[in-house]
């Protein structure tokens, strides 16, 4: 372990990296520990902050902390030492883990935490995690296309095909994730087989993609629902299942209603795209 933090990230300059997934996973749990004792009523623990009759949701806080933290970074960019840059990217980490925890308020602009919808912000941080977890074991998009090596390896010729490939690369995680399949797309930008598979495959039936090519087909949009509701039916009760489990006591008949719901809810085909003719701003459409 100390070998890895010596060679791997101080001696890499990720250390800064490792102080803001460090300040981010510390922030979210203190959060959700704090939220789940105001939620049960505990007298010891101070209870919501309010400047009036107005809520101040911790979100508040994380932008502020974000705001300061990022100002920081920019301001001693070029002569920060060590414990500088890591303390502010612990800051910004904490700053960071009190928005994404709150995501869902600002997605669907009303307060979903305990509802349903809440489960956005659990979504949130998992991608937060997940992406400065590959960047801090050294994976990155388009690592071929390092300025140093790049430059100081490669001829015209050399650089033009990696050049194609990173944008070939970025096409298919735009067909990935227009196929619904954000989480391919993601890790697929780090692992490029995954992009393959992830284009070649299925759209998931209520995705833009099965909107432009499944809407006349209807073999293939049932194909697509039919594979959704297998494959995502045990997916869906392990993410409701840790969702609940950080939001609050999970239950496993809940999970079981809850999957079902979900897949009821978001496994339907997606609306055919509107006929050019019958568009609302088509005035030759009125007459």
């Amino acid at each position: 372990m100390r070998r890895w933090l010596e060679d791997d990230v101080i001696a890499q300059g990720r250390l800064p990296l490792l102080c803001f997934l460090f300040g981010f996973i510390v922030g979210f749990l203190f959060i959700r520990l704090s939220v789940r004792l105001i939620r049960k009523k505990v007298r010891w623990w101070p209870g919501n902050l309010s400047a009036g009759s107005v809520h101040v949701h911790h979100m508040v806080f994380g932008v502020v902390l974000v705001l300061g933290s990022g100002l920081g970074m920019i301001a001693v960019y070029d002569d920060a030492d060590n414990l500088t840059a890591s303390l502010l990217a612990a800051s910004f980490g904490i700053g960071a883990a009190l928005v994404l925890d709150e995501f869902a308020l600002i997605y669907y602009l009303r307060d979903v935490y305990w509802e349903e919808q809440g489960r956005t912000s659990v979504d949130a941080v998992f991608v937060a995690l997940a992406v400065t977890g590959l960047l801090l074991l050294g994976f990155h998009p388009l690592s071929l296309l390092e300025i140093n090596d790049f430059r100081s390896s490669m001829g015209t010729e050399a650089r033009t095909v990696v050049s194609l490939f990173a944008v070939f690369n970025l096409m298919l995680a735009a067909i990935v994730i227009a196929k619904g399949k954000i989480w391919t797309g993601l890790f697929g930008m780090f692992f490029p087989p995954l992009l393959m598979v992830g284009a070649f495959r299925l759209s998931r039936p209520g995705a833009p993609w099965a909107r432009w090519r499944y809407a006349d087909r209807r073999r293939m949009m049932y194909r697509a629902i039919v594979r959704e509701r297998r494959y995502r039916r045990p997916v869906i009760r392990a993410k409701i299942f840790i969702q609940d489990l950080i939001a609050g006591s999970p239950d496993v008949e809940h999970v079981r209603v809850a999957a079902e719901a979900e897949l009821t809810r978001t496994v339907v085909p997606a609306p055919p795209s509107p006929h050019p003719h019958h568009l609302p701003w088509d005035r030759k459409s009125e007459h």
